[in-house]
């Protein structure tokens, strides 16, 4: 078992429409290749940035199916009211050879429970053992995933080997302090793109899934190499990376909100991918007033970037 996909910087894909609001798998897999040849060493498919709980059984699949045959190292999310349906998820990554499993909570029926967490987690790393999985640890899914669990787990299913933490600083920290400090075969990701710098120099994460990435692929790949370095102690790499991730403050920020995928989606559309431009549901839309303040943080960041980048080549 390879757990090297857990390394680097990962997007979480979002799902794009045709006009008829079905999911264009033609360029979900065209996004996917452009963002593995800009840097990223993988991507994620269907997390909450997929629209995964508006799309079918089937349809995920096929996502995931076409992005495999493309040959796009491709990390499947779970997430499923139904741990049946977890589990298909986590059986056909495996059968078509995608390259790991984000294992996402059991959500609303007995979603608090610890028991009935366990046996989720249980079942969906059971139906893939040879795939390297993280628990994808998220206040919205209303669980978080502790240490006692945690390792309860990994002692009976080695394919478990790490997380996902989406919860925040505090709780990359305590999954730091608690979990991989008491393993150190057990790897962090960052899950939330505002606390990129403080999940490698900190926490000693080992990568990062991102969103703002799939609109800004190289400065968000510039922030992880950045916050690498710094992790080793460089002073000016640490100097950078935190003017950098207080520069893109603004534009992350969104990855912690409930309109992430809408605000997200336009900037892809600022950026020329029309296939972008809809959602599942006709009445998810921005605002007039959401749209003006995406768009002017938006040039105001690329503003700040060219010259800030034009004074590193300088100096």
């Amino acid at each position: 078992m390879n757990d090297n996909i857990f390394t680097g910087c990962i997007p979480a894909l979002m799902t794009p429409c045709t006009k008829d609001r079905q999911p264009d798998f033609d360029a979900l897999v065209a996004k996917g290749r452009e963002l593995i040849e800009a840097g990223m060493s993988g991507v994620v498919y269907c997390g909450s940035m997929g629209d995964w709980p508006l799309l079918t059984e089937a349809q995920r699949q096929e996502g995931v199916a076409r992005l495999v045959e493309a040959g796009i190292p491709t990390i499947v999310g779970t997430g499923a009211v139904n741990s049946r349906e977890a589990v298909s998820h986590a059986a056909h990554a495996a059968k078509v050879g995608a390259h790991g499993l984000m294992v996402i909570p059991r959500v609303l029926s007995r979603g608090t429970s610890v028991t009935a967490q366990k046996a989720h987690f249980a079942a969906i790393l059971d139906a893939a053992p040879d795939l390297p999985a993280v628990i994808y640890n998220s206040p919205y899914y209303g669980f978080a995933t502790r240490a006692d669990l945690f390792f309860e787990l990994r002692r009976q299913h080695p394919n478990l080997i790490g997380f996902k933490e989406f919860g925040g600083a505090d709780d990359l920290r305590y999954a730091a302090e608690h979990i991989t400090s008491q393993d150190d075969q057990v790897t962090l990701m960052v899950g939330v793109d505002t606390t990129v710098f403080h999940g490698f120099v900190n926490c000693g994460a080992t990568g990062a899934i991102t969103g703002i990435g799939n609109a800004l692929p190289h400065e968000v790949l510039r922030l992880v190499a950045l916050s690498k370095k710094a992790a080793k102690g460089d002073v000016e790499a640490r100097r950078r990376a935190q003017e950098l991730e207080q520069a893109l403050g603004v534009l992350s920020s969104f990855d912690e909100g409930a309109d992430l995928v809408l605000y997200y989606k336009h900037l892809m559309v600022l950026n020329g991918d029309e296939e972008y431009r809809l959602h599942f549901n006709e009445s998810d839309a921005l605002s007039d007033a959401q749209r003006r303040y995406v768009e002017t943080q938006y040039d105001l960041f690329r503003t700040w970037y060219a010259g800030w980048s034009a004074s590193l080549d300088l100096s």
